[in-house]
């Protein structure tokens, strides 16, 4: 049987879920009776922990904020997505520094373990930034494949509703604009495939282990290409003079692939696009020299919005504003 400091401590874990427990609802989730429910709230209490009695038939007991953080309770998968939004946090601020190496502190070894895994195959495509985090089971079942290089199989929705079960020999793991991605080869017929994660309800590894291909892209730089040379409704080629960060102001990786000619100092730009007539103005928020090679329906746009800036440019006032 549990021991009473454990069940206490139970009760404290299930008051910091939020909202009012009847002591009902606390007896049978602890295994008490009610009276010994009461003693264990006392004990929180004698702890300097907030704890509110809360009067009527929805009555209970509830947490309330008191003056110092009081002892927290958190499942395996909250504390793995606690550290995961403070590692993929922008910046590295002492204070985030210091949650980070007291909850790793006190980790229990296997889930330092798979923590330390998922690290060891984690890419990021820009500076580190606040991401939405996966099903964490998806996560760390991707992360242990992806170290080991272990088979698995996911069960994915495509963005358009079709499901459907694949076989996946994962590369990497990688984090770009806010969302988890897992790049890797489709065995079935030796391609190369991007998955996002959120679209992933099942990760299961399967017996047994791969040989990653020679020549290996690193993952992140991989997942900006695909990004970028998706199937669109235009494929557009310019040539821009400035240096690929000067580019990248208006046109970041994974909306566009930069080839930087040194000798001359212009760029190809190679993107896809949907609807040309959305390029005009961020070409010319660029407020650099280019040239459109195709096609030719972007140089008329380009073209057009000239003539309607250069027409409101010249235009008279007709009146003031009253």
């Amino acid at each position: 049987m549990p021991r009473p400091t454990t069940r206490v401590l139970t009760l404290l874990e299930l008051l910091q879920g939020g909202g009012t427990r009847t002591v009902t609802e606390l007896a049978d989730r602890l295994g008490v009776n009610e009276r010994t429910v009461r003693r264990y709230i006392d004990h929180l209490i004698d702890l300097d922990i907030p704890v509110e009695s809360v009067r009527g038939r929805h009555g209970g007991y509830r947490l309330t904020p008191g003056y110092r953080l009081p002892p927290l309770m958190l499942t395996d998968d909250e504390a793995l997505a606690v550290l995961l939004g403070l590692i993929t946090a922008q910046g590295t601020g002492t204070a985030s520094e210091t949650a980070t190496a007291k909850i790793r502190r006190v980790l229990p070894r296997r889930l330092a373990d798979r923590l330390d895994t998922l690290l060891g195959t984690l890419a990021f495509t820009t500076p580190a930034r606040p991401a939405a985090a996966p099903d964490t089971g998806v996560l760390l079942t991707l992360a242990d494949a992806v170290s080991h290089h272990r088979p698995v199989t996911i069960r994915y929705t495509t963005a358009d509703g079709h499901r459907s079960e694949r076989a996946l020999h994962p590369h990497g793991l990688v984090t770009h604009n806010r969302k988890w991605y897992v790049t890797g080869t489709d065995p079935a017929i030796g391609e190369e495939r991007t998955f996002r994660l959120d679209r992933i309800a099942q990760a299961t590894t399967r017996p047994g282990a791969f040989t990653p291909p020679a020549g290996l892209q690193d993952p992140a730089q991989d997942l900006l290409t695909r990004l970028a040379t998706a199937p669109h409704r235009h494929h557009v080629i310019l040539h821009i003079q400035g240096t690929a960060a000067q580019v990248h102001t208006r046109l970041p990786p994974g909306f566009a692939l930069v080839t930087e000619s040194p000798q001359d100092g212009w760029s190809r730009v190679e993107l896809h696009a949907d609807h040309l007539d959305e390029l005009p103005p961020v070409l010319a928020a660029l407020d650099l020299p280019f040239a459109v090679e195709q096609p030719a329906a972007l140089r008329d746009l380009v073209i057009a919005l000239a003539d309607r800036l250069t027409q409101s440019a010249e235009r008279k006032p007709t009146g003031r504003p009253g």
